[in-house]
């Protein structure tokens, strides 16, 4: 009886000690397989990781995106009773003084706008061009080039302003030709402002040439935009 006990344990003893052993052969061979992947499904793995977060100040407004729902205006009034969001605020305040330690006399004619104002401007513009006989639907297509249908405008997100010479207050090309444009194309990128509707990205923009109209992005990519010679859409499409 004492012989069988003692054979019964040593069979149990080795069964578990070849259970023991055929579990660590599993994680050995687990552990190689896992070391062994190619290097390229490790890079397709990594490159499929989401982009990061977007930079607010990217929203991108136009024709085809309208100000998103949960849009938030926190605006800081200048002094000419105009408004602009605070986070745009203190560099608009610095490249504005700049300028004028320069000799320029820059004067902001627009910037914030709220729906109703920006609706009345946009139906102003459709009756111009339904004077010159358009369908309404051709007087608003038009009118839409030169003035951003209500909900679309970057005037209501506060992050836009319109800036002309004080002595050359309109708005057409000839703004271009005045020395405070001039200056303001060439240097607004160094305080985050990007010149919006330049003239050769009509087909991008859909909005007509704007020598005066200018967006904050901030700092960083408002120099990638402006050296790089493209438009908001464009770099959206390039960078993110």
């Amino acid at each position: 009886m004492k012989y069988k006990l003692k054979k019964w344990c040593v069979l149990l003893l080795t069964s578990i000690g070849i259970l023991i052993f055929c579990f660590i052969i599993f994680l050995y061979m687990t552990n190689q397989n896992k070391s062994t992947v190619p290097a390229n499904n490790q890079t397709t793995q990594q490159t499929q990781l989401p982009k990061p977060k977007k930079d607010e100040l990217l929203t991108l407004v136009n024709y085809q995106n309208q100000i998103p729902d949960n849009w938030q205006v926190d605006l800081v009034q200048l002094n000419n009773g105009q408004s602009i969001d605070k986070r745009a605020y203190p560099d608009l305040q610095q490249m504005m003084d700049d300028a004028r330690a320069q000799g320029l006399s820059p004067f902001i004619c627009s910037s914030y706008r709220t729906q109703a104002k920006q609706q009345k401007l946009f139906n102003n513009e459709v009756m111009s061009y339904q004077k010159q006989s358009s369908s309404q639907e051709e007087a608003e297509e038009k009118a839409s080039f030169w003035v951003a249908r209500p909900g679309t405008s970057e005037h209501q997100m506060g992050l836009a302003v319109d800036i002309v010479a004080t002595s050359h207050q309109l708005l057409d090309e000839s703004q271009e030709k005045t020395a405070e444009q001039q200056w303001l194309i060439e240097n607004c990128y160094k305080y985050g402002f990007i010149l919006r509707y330049p003239n050769d990205k009509n087909q991008i923009t859909k909005v007509g040439y704007e020598p005066w109209h200018y967006r904050y992005v901030g700092k960083e990519h408002a120099k990638t935009i402006m050296q790089e010679g493209i438009c908001l859409e464009e770099y959206l499409d390039k960078y993110f």
